[in-house]
């Protein structure tokens, strides 16, 4: 039967062509728009681990639900013994500390309200690839009185590396302190409002700064992104839930949930159009060539050919051409993803972002399978109501058909 069916979708190259076509154009349109997705997925993850939050954060139970106002009452008292117990991991990249604090900053003639950061200058600059410097340089250990500032506050308070500015924050149980601080450098990340109200300066300014020896947050930069939730799952497991909480860069970005969400829906309903189209198309091209067959298969069931055998046939020969046309469009959409990624798609800056980027479509084996199953499944059942209503005619009716 299968060398019979394979032999009866050659007998019409032209229609035999224009249904693979169908097929392949739809599988092509899958793995184009899913491997887009997944690029924007990838790149949006990279870019905030890379300029934000890395990939997990160790703080203080309640501290991201809280603690964002009065970072004082969630401090780490023993971070020595957390980077002890993270270091051994051999996943773990490096870990930095942070200590975070609200407030306002004054360039002499007005204020702005800010959400600052002390860092460890030199971990964090390795960390923070994607963290673009759009003037001035990176804040390194030796600028004890120096300060990074947001693209958004540098242009609110019209400041520029050498400026003057100082720092003015709450230090709990409502005293107040302010150190005075150079700006080194302009930061620009991917999200306009975090560039809006961010600043950081060395971790050591800032405990002076806050009046504190303790820090509020341990992030871990991992060798690899995909460990990510391996690894959190292992650290929360060696820690008192109680009293610590671990926060992936998933938990930490709603955006990024969100957007993820969103596209996963839009590729959902890609999906289903491009499933009904090739159906159509298919079932417009099927129906076609069954009908015209039907004396053929009158004369089959006049030598005793069963109608179950003839139902099985037309299944056999759309299942070959699913099989074939799937296949067909798996390698040039491959192929094609790999001829568009090299060249890149130059992208606008997405909703609250102020940094464009290039585009790439990944080649996502998942995406190149499921596409190919699609392609074939709907060009089978494209031919299941066709193949019954054959199979059913009676044997004089498809036999004058011969006439």
């Amino acid at each position: 039967m299968l060398k019979l069916a394979f032999r009866n979708i050659l007998r019409h190259y032209f229609r035999t062509t224009m249904t693979l076509a169908a097929i392949a154009f739809g599988v092509i349109g899958l793995i184009l728009s899913g491997g887009f997705s997944h690029d924007v997925y990838e790149q949006l993850g990279e870019a905030l681990i890379h300029s934000q939050s890395g990939h997990i954060q160790i703080s203080k139970a309640g501290f991201h639900a809280k603690g964002t106002r009065n970072p004082e009452r969630y401090l780490l008292d023993d971070p020595d013994t957390l980077r002890r117990i993270v270091s051994a991991m051999p996943a773990v990249m490096d870990e930095m500390a942070r200590v975070n604090f609200s407030g306002l900053i004054n360039n002499g003639r007005t204020d702005w309200s800010i959400v600052g950061e002390g860092i460890e200058a030199e971990k964090e600059a390795l960390l923070g690839s994607q963290l673009k410097i759009t003037s001035g340089r990176q804040l390194s250990e030796a600028d004890t009185n120096g300060v990074l500032l947001g693209q958004g506050v540098a242009k609110a308070l019209k400041l520029r590396p050498g400026d003057q500015v100082t720092l003015l924050v709450n230090v709990g149980e409502g005293a107040l302190n302010n150190l005075d601080f150079e700006v080194i450098g302009i930061f620009q990340t991917f999200s306009a409002d975090f560039d809006a109200r961010a600043v950081r300066i060395p971790l050591a300014a800032a405990k002076d700064l806050l009046a504190t020896s303790h820090i509020n947050t341990l992030v871990l930069s991992l060798h690899k992104t995909s460990e990510t939730q391996s690894i959190a799952s292992s650290i929360r497991s060696k820690l008192d839930a109680s009293v610590f909480e671990v926060n992936t860069w998933i938990d930490l970005n709603d955006f990024y949930a969100s957007t993820v969400e969103l596209y996963e829906r839009q590729f959902g309903v890609l999906r289903l159009i491009i499933l009904i189209l090739v159906l159509l198309s298919v079932a417009n091209s099927v129906n076609m060539s069954i009908f015209e067959r039907l004396g053929e298969f009158g004369t089959m069931m006049a030598l005793g050919n069963h109608q179950l055998h003839i139902f099985r046939l037309l299944l056999v020969e759309n299942a070959l051409l699913g099989i074939i046309g799937g296949a067909l469009g798996a390698l040039f959409g491959v192929a094609l993803a790999y001829v568009i990624s090299t060249i890149g798609i130059p992208m606008p800056p997405p909703p609250n972002a102020n940094i464009g980027y290039t585009a790439h479509i990944l080649i996502i084996p998942s995406i190149v399978f499921d596409a190919f199953l699609i392609g074939a499944f709907a060009t089978v059942l494209a031919a299941i109501i066709p193949a019954w209503r054959v199979s059913r005619v009676r044997v004089d009716e498809a036999l004058r058909l011969n006439i």
